[in-house]
């Protein structure tokens, strides 16, 4: 399937999960990750779910990522250059949703991209070839793009894989895991 069908498919089945069908398939994703040989490291992203969009609550990620004792970055978008700038996230934060419903930092400690160890990504869909599908912008894209090559890059997703996404570009970067509440996949 192409990029657009598939958005078009896969915003459809999440909306159609209710709030408990997302708290238990986020927590499912959460006690995942727990598997993966990822704690190790010091700056972990994370994304803050777009509760509007039906998004993998990353609440419990968040949890464990506390309890563990690591630094945790958070974005700011920026809409009109389509770039991203990383916050870490501390108990001073302020965050404040923006006018497309993203909960971001007002301010904060930036830090570089090329810092950052593992991201957590927000993702429609993705393939079992390791490519992803968001909503379309690139934001992911060329924030990833400026993360250094052996950031590990971990999608998150309430659905499996599909076979193949047809329309995959060069520019696109893959995920190196990608996270179901059933299975982590590796590429």
């Amino acid at each position: 399937m192409t990029k657009s069908e598939l958005r078009k498919t896969y915003k459809t089945l999440r909306n159609n999960l209710s709030e408990n069908d997302i708290d238990e398939c986020s927590l499912a994703i959460a006690n995942q990750l727990l598997k993966l040989p990822i704690w190790e490291y010091v700056f972990y992203h994370i994304f803050l779910a777009i509760e509007e969009q039906k998004e993998v609550n990353t609440d419990y990620i968040l949890n464990i990522l506390s309890g563990k004792d690591k630094n945790i970055l958070i974005s700011k978008s920026d809409f009109d250059t389509g770039d991203m700038t990383h916050f870490l996230l501390t108990d001073s934060t302020v965050i404040k949703k923006n006018k497309y419903n993203i909960p971001e930092p007002i301010d904060g400690i930036e830090i570089s991209s090329d810092k950052i160890d593992v991201v957590f990504i927000p993702l429609l869909a993705f393939d079992k070839k390791g490519h992803r599908i968001g909503y379309g912008k690139g934001f992911y894209d060329r924030f990833l793009a400026g993360c250094k090559p052996k950031t590990i890059k971990i999608g998150l997703s309430f659905f499996e894989a599909e076979i193949e996404i047809v329309d995959v570009y060069e520019s696109d970067i893959k995920l190196d895991y990608c996270v179901t509440p059933e299975q982590v996949y590796r590429f």
